[in-house]
């Protein structure tokens, strides 16, 4: 399954992000394997109504759920529209960490 965690980095290292549609990457790892690939959100630093736009990056790259602080509200519909699953994560931690607990079942889920 693909998890995508909102991150300030690359890498698996990097200190998640708090905010979905304003998170400058977006990491996408695999829970089978490990492997991961690191998407720059392109709506970053956009105007109104990036969090939509953000969860069109997830849908068109298959991701199943995603670990993030806070996602608004019609972020959350198209999300949860195309069966994503949402997870909050809201420790000052890495990448890493989260998907440690997230592969724990510690996460909350939010939606």
């Amino acid at each position: 399954m693909k998890i995508c965690f909102t991150a300030k980095g690359t890498t698996l290292d990097a200190q998640t992000e708090e905010r979905f549609g304003r998170a400058p990457y977006f990491i996408l790892v695999d829970s089978e394997n490990g492997s991961f690939e690191t998407i720059q959100n392109p709506f970053a630093d956009g105007g109104g109504g990036v969090g939509p736009k953000a969860a069109q990056v997830l849908i068109a790259n298959n991701v199943k759920a995603l670990v993030s602080g806070q996602v608004g509200g019609n972020a959350q519909e198209v999300l949860a529209a195309a069966g994503i699953a949402m997870y909050t994560y809201r420790a000052a931690g890495s990448v890493r960490d989260a998907f440690d607990q997230f592969t724990k079942n510690t996460l909350e889920r939010s939606v």
